[in-house]
């Protein structure tokens, strides 16, 4: 069986998704490193987005299509689970993650740290502070998830906490989401516990910067 190709930047988040999902269930794969919109993105993924997955003839774009693609395919631990309460939880909160967290976690508050749109190249305190009081309330929810079962659906690791983990890695590194996980009772254990399986440790990336300087 041909290779599977992982295509994007390995300090974006949901490329690490998916290199997690082939590291836990034992998948040899090739990681490229191409940016967005690069001619090998754009020829999978119509809006350029990464990750993009090759493995064959087959090519695919989304990360929740390339790891259910992957967890179907291929032997090893279920990430997607069949049980249809499990099954509808672990979907119920990748997509919290993908539609609403994403949005609040990276794209206004990381983004205003790691790449500011103010003119000196600080970060951008108006956006931080706006969206504080949005990052702590999640955090809070994803606080209150773990507290259940000790994973984000249920009592077992999913794909949800897959899709989870590389954003939390990348907060903790900043005063005000790193102190609200911190002090989350359910949350800072369960990232620690999470942070020790090899599939994450295997897929640490290099810090963002460099990925700014190679785009």
């Amino acid at each position: 069986m041909a290779a599977v190709e992982i295509i994007g930047f390995p300090q974006s988040t949901y490329t690490r998704v998916a290199r997690m999902v082939c590291e836990e269930k034992a998948i040899p794969y090739d990681l490229k490193a191409s940016p967005p919109h690069s001619p090998d993105v754009t020829a999978i993924h119509p809006f350029g987005k990464i990750p993009v997955m090759r493995h064959g003839d087959f090519e695919l774009c989304e990360s929740k299509a390339i790891a259910t693609y992957l967890d179907l395919t291929f032997p090893g631990p279920k990430l997607i689970p069949t049980e249809p309460r499990q099954a509808a939880l672990t979907e119920q909160w990748v997509s919290l993650v993908n539609t609403r967290m994403d949005g609040t976690m990276v794209r206004t508050y990381l983004f205003a740290y790691i790449f500011p749109k103010t003119g000196d190249g600080t970060p951008d305190r108006k956006a931080i502070e706006g969206v504080t009081p949005a990052l702590q309330e999640e955090i809070g929810l994803l606080d209150r998830a773990v507290a259940k079962g000790g994973y984000l659906a249920g009592d077992s690791f999913t794909f949800a906490d897959v899709n989870l983990l590389p954003i939390l890695f990348y907060l903790r590194n900043f005063p005000e989401a790193g102190g609200a996980i911190g002090a989350a009772k359910s949350l800072s254990p369960y990232y620690e516990r999470m942070a020790a399986r090899p599939s994450f440790q295997n897929t640490i990336p290099p810090p963002p910067a460099q990925q700014a300087k190679a785009s």
